[in-house]
């Protein structure tokens, strides 16, 4: 079928969904909508079979959904209504949740039903949440529907001919700040770490701290720092660890309000963003592998099970700042000093890693200079995977993978993926050249030809996609929750192949050979001639590229590269 999705922005799940469909051999093609997007005319120009709605705040004309075929998809069950139903899945600590693809009509979200998938709703943040269980359902859902209408012969099932309990409502009221408030002094933990896990990327809770209005953006319960309510006791991470009626709770980031008229701010790690306000509390660090003691959040965890390491990493965002690199660094060097023969780099849900931290980059007084810090931690880093020849190295990722952190994935000698992982492995979308050793793992695993065709698209492709390119080694399919148990049986079972060891010593041997025929510092140095240009010459577009992308500036309209159908990226070889 020619499927048009008409959605607000390309984001993670209009991603997966543009993927997934060009996998099942339909031409996709995409335009971003707003509130001035004359639809109707773009509708006629692409002349669908189909339009799909993956994420669109705006109502549809009727002048389209009575002339086409157009499914809304919801990301709440059947009956349910609203513009912030995942706020309101964390928030009520809802059990399951769901997806409905509907039929557009003159009525938000009470079009007849085409298909629905339910979901479990385990204890995340809302954005987590999102892009793992609600876009597993939404996939399964919009397959569904799609097929439904291929066949010209089902007809949907009108919301007020289901069952009474199922019948939709009033719209559940949209999720204003009010219902965000933290009463410091009287919400317990669980309390306060719900209600900043229904805020986690957007909007975030506004609360009053240290004489400043902020943003709070994420929540991870503390086990055993205690003090008075609403106090900072330490920071971990550039994380701060703040008191509760109760006890206390991590908040990674930190955004100061916009002021009117103002461009977007920048959200950023805590104590980043507060900057000379922090008070002088005490860094306190947690154990790099987990013990028998009390549990409590960090970024970076290490584990092993039998011949097997983890070390697992999971940053805001997916985003990895110069001092995000230079940690999980230090954690590899530490992890390759343990008698093992397998290592796992990632192996937790969500993303795995989207490359140098464009947030950190724009705040920094010198935007070039911590551009260039940035990127040559994320090389070092990528360098230190790729010079391990004394144990097999896997990537394993539970999330999806972009830019930098997609070839960081590449540096390993096996790539695993939960099978529902979108991943971008190309730069250009924010002016970029790009390092991380690509121009030597990306055309190695995937051909030159390929790897030219996935860097100039520019298009996110699926798992599977990845699989068939030379780019992902193993798929696997599970549940988010279930990946990191999945990884480690997996690992463990690798580590104790008789194969393994005659593996490691072949791989000293290519590498070896590899380095004779051009070093890793010849490609490195060519790819950081091109960054360095890129970074210090503030006319290039990648400065103003970063600038929107961070302050969330509206896209005036549709990106040229997403012309490309998804149909006809993966018919050239790059889908």
């Amino acid at each position: 079928m020619r499927i048009l999705l008409i959605a607000g922005a390309f984001n993670s799940l209009t991603q997966r969904v543009y993927a997934e469909l060009g996998d099942s051999g339909h031409h996709v093609s995409v335009e971003l909508v707003t509130r001035e997007t004359p639809l109707p005319e773009v509708v006629r120009g692409h002349a669908p079979d189909l339009i799909v709605a993956p994420m669109l705040k705006t109502a549809v004309p009727r002048e389209v959904w009575s002339a086409y075929t157009c499914l809304i998809v919801h990301p709440g069950p059947v009956g349910d209504r609203g513009p912030s139903s995942v706020d309101w899945a964390v928030h009520l600590g809802a059990d399951r949740w769901g997806v409905t693809v509907l039929q557009a009509n003159d009525e938000m979200d009470a079009g007849d039903v085409w298909a629905a998938a339910s979901c479990p709703v385990p204890d995340v943040g809302k954005s987590d949440l999102y892009r793992n269980e609600i876009a597993d359902a939404a996939i399964e859902a919009v397959l569904s529907a799609v097929e439904r209408c291929a066949s010209g012969t089902h007809r949907p099932q009108p919301q007020d001919s289901l069952p009474a309990a199922a019948k939709p409502g009033r719209p559940r009221p949209p999720f204003r700040q009010d219902r965000r408030r933290i009463d410091w002094h009287m919400d317990p933990t669980d309390t306060v770490v719900r209600k900043l896990r229904a805020a986690d990327s957007r909007p975030g809770v506004r609360d009053e701290l240290l004489g400043g209005t902020w943003y709070l953006h994420g929540g991870h319960p503390e086990d055993t720092l205690t003090g008075r309510p609403g106090e900072l006791l330490a920071t971990r991470c550039g994380a701060i660890c703040r008191a509760t009626a109760d006890g206390a709770v991590w908040i990674p980031e930190l955004r100061p309000p916009r002021a009117p008229g103002q461009p977007g701010t920048v959200k950023l790690p805590a104590t980043l963003a507060l900057g000379d306000r922090l008070p002088p509390v005490p860094e306190v660090p947690a154990p790099l592998a987990p013990g028998d003691g009390p549990r409590t959040w960090t970024d970076i965890r290490y584990r092993e099970d039998g011949p097997a390491g983890l070390l697992e990493f999971s940053f805001p965002g997916g985003a990895m700042s110069t001092d995000h690199c230079r940690r999980l660094l230090a954690a590899y060097r530490q992890a390759c000093a343990r008698p093992t023969s397998v290592l796992v780099l990632g192996g937790r849900r969500d993303f795995f890693s989207n490359g140098i931290h464009l947030n950190v980059i724009e705040a920094a007084a010198d935007p070039a200079e911590e551009s260039w810090a940035n990127i040559n931690a994320m090389d070092d880093l990528v360098h230190a995977v790729l010079t391990t020849t004394d144990r097999l190295v896997v990537a394993a990722l539970g999330g999806n993978a972009a830019a930098g952190g997609a070839m960081l994935a590449l540096a390993a000698d096996e790539v695993w993926c939960r099978s529902a992982v979108v991943l971008n492995p190309h730069y250009r979308l924010m002016g970029l050249y790009g390092s991380e050793y690509w121009t030597y793992t990306l055309p190695g695993r995937a051909g030159p030809e390929v790897a030219a065709q996935l860097t100039e698209r520019a298009l996110p492709i699926t798992a599977a996609a990845g699989q068939r390119l030379g780019l992902v080694d193993r798929l696997i399919d599970c549940a988010p929750q279930e990946f990191a148990a999945q990884t480690a049986h997996l690992a463990v079972r690798l580590a104790s192949s008789p194969a393994t060891q005659a593996r490691i010593a072949m791989k000293k041997a290519d590498r070896e050979r590899d380095e004779a025929e051009r070093p890793l510092a010849a490609y490195r140095e060519h790819e950081l001639a091109r960054m360095h240009r890129i970074f210090y010459d503030p006319d290039q577009p990648y400065h103003a590229l970063r600038r929107a992308f961070v302050r969330k500036e509206p896209a005036a309209g549709t990106p040229s590269h997403l012309n490309t159908t998804a149909a006809g990226a993966s018919s050239g070889g790059a889908g």
